[in-house]
């Protein structure tokens, strides 16, 4: 049997460190520096102008999820996104406590920058498509 590997998630996007940012708001992650560099800030600093703000990266603190990368492309976002993150808030919840969940966590999130696509809801499931700050779709789950 192998082993599990580590993995991370990569947006390509216009702005990595605005994105970094907003998805560690919406997470609880962390931008965490470069080694050798006390913070994001000295790091970038440090680079050549051409290259600054080109990544940026940002990890749960605890070690447990997934690293999340952000790359500058040149080219926009023009279609749905084919893989997208599900951010799971009303686990074990169904009905109206569940929805309540979804929307409780949804309104914390549009002040941030997102915005809400459309509620997908019967008797006992829902979930809400959103958007983060560039346009990439995710789902409260």
């Amino acid at each position: 049997m192998s082993s599990i590997r580590q993995f991370q998630v990569t947006f390509d996007c216009a702005e990595p460190e605005r994105v970094a940012r907003f998805w560690c708001e919406v997470l609880g992650y962390v931008v965490s520096p470069p080694k050798g560099f006390a913070t994001w800030d000295e790091f970038d600093r440090s680079r050549p102008p051409e290259d600054r703000g080109s990544w940026c990266a940002c990890a749960d603190p605890t070690g447990v999820g997934p690293r999340l990368f952000f790359q500058r492309v040149p080219e926009g976002k023009v279609v749905k996104n084919r893989v997208h993150l599900d951010v799971r808030v009303g686990t074990g919840l169904v009905g109206q406590e569940r929805l309540a969940a979804l929307e409780a966590e949804c309104a914390r999130l549009l002040p941030l920058g997102a915005v809400r696509v459309r509620l997908l809801a019967d008797d006992n499931d829902s979930c809400i498509v959103m958007q983060d700050v560039e346009g990439n779709e995710f789902c409260l789950d």
